[in-house]
């Protein structure tokens, strides 16, 4: 871990204050590593994410001496050294052949982690696909197909779904330019089977990711015609191993800081005026008790009185008998 030291200069606060914690963080960095034995598929598929996240992203291209799921201590070092927390790690061994493993950290500590396997035959990357490239920097539309990440329980593909929210993400705006939309990631899972409790990673089911540019045609109508064409990596994954995060970090990572924003008050609401409106709830009213004006023509007795009348006037006159 490294040293808390109180900044001696202004560039060493200024760096200080822009790791701390803040209601609205930045964007989350993704940091790029690889260990002492790594198959070219694999380093072909981290450059591959790498360049789709260039930005916020770092790669380094030494080898690491790094086994994450027996002492994952080393990715935190990586992680609080230049601030990243989201880091992906690729080996190779023969076992577990083209891994990919993701790992995302809370307070620089390792929070949980998945382990990818690739498919070295369907593997395909960007080079490959002679297409016009997504500007550097571009936030895609995310696609997630399949009953596997609507799972109630917890389980791989749900914590793959996060994982590829999160690498995605980039920065948050409240308003979207529909220029900017220029490709979109697809994720679709296959149905999970018998097999799936199994330690072989073959027999799991497989998460494939797609990525495709878009394009807007002219069709004649005031909508354009939206055409997809593959832009790539294409990549097919098996989920691996994985590491649940502790409940009381999660818990702790969710919780959301308390802004001066005033909370919105319920029946209170403002117009396009800026006037302020109220709506009041009110129980059954008793109109027979309610206070009138003191008219003569509304006094209880006239209507009794004049109902008394209508009744008298309403009833039959008897017949009188006459002797003839």
């Amino acid at each position: 871990m490294l040293r808390t030291v109180k900044p001696k200069t202004a560039r060493s606060k200024r760096a200080l204050e822009k790791r701390a914690p803040k209601a609205v963080e930045n964007p989350k960095k993704a940091l790029f590593l690889r260990g002492t034995s790594c198959s070219q598929i694999t380093q072909d598929a981290l450059g591959d994410l790498y360049a789709l996240r260039q930005v916020h992203a770092k790669r380094f291209q030494k080898k690491n001496a790094i086994h994450p799921f027996e002492d994952a201590s080393s990715l935190a070092f990586f992680s609080e050294k230049n601030d990243c927390s989201l880091l992906l790690f690729g080996s190779s061994n023969k076992k577990r052949p083209h891994t990919i493993t993701f790992a995302r950290t809370f307070d620089y500590k390792i929070l949980d982690m998945l382990e990818l396997c690739l498919d070295g035959e369907s593997f395909r990357s960007i080079s490959q696909f002679k297409t016009q490239k997504v500007p550097v920097g571009t936030r895609p539309l995310m696609v997630f197909a399949g009953t596997a990440f609507e799972s109630p329980v917890p389980n791989g593909f749900t914590m793959a779904k996060s994982m590829l929210i999160d690498f995605f993400r980039g920065e948050t705006s409240d308003k979207i330019d529909v220029e900017g939309l220029r490709f979109v990631v697809v994720v679709t899972a296959d149905e999970p089977t018998t097999a799936e409790n199994s330690d072989d990673p073959s027999s799991k089911a497989v998460l494939r990711l797609r990525v495709y540019t878009i394009q807007t045609k002219r069709s004649g109508q005031k909508l354009p015609r939206v055409e997809l064409e593959e832009h790539g990596p294409r990549i097919d994954f098996r989920i691996g191993r994985i590491q649940e995060p502790d409940e009381a970090m999660l818990k702790e990572a969710m919780r959301k800081a308390k802004t001066n924003e005033e909370r919105t008050k319920k029946n209170i609401s403002t117009d396009i005026m800026g006037d302020k409106l109220g709506r009041i709830h009110m129980g059954k009213l008793d109109l027979s008790q309610l206070q009138t004006r003191k008219m003569k023509g509304l006094k209880r007795e006239r209507d009794v009185l004049d109902e008394a009348e209508t009744v008298v006037e309403e009833a039959p006159k008897r017949k009188k008998k006459v002797d003839i």
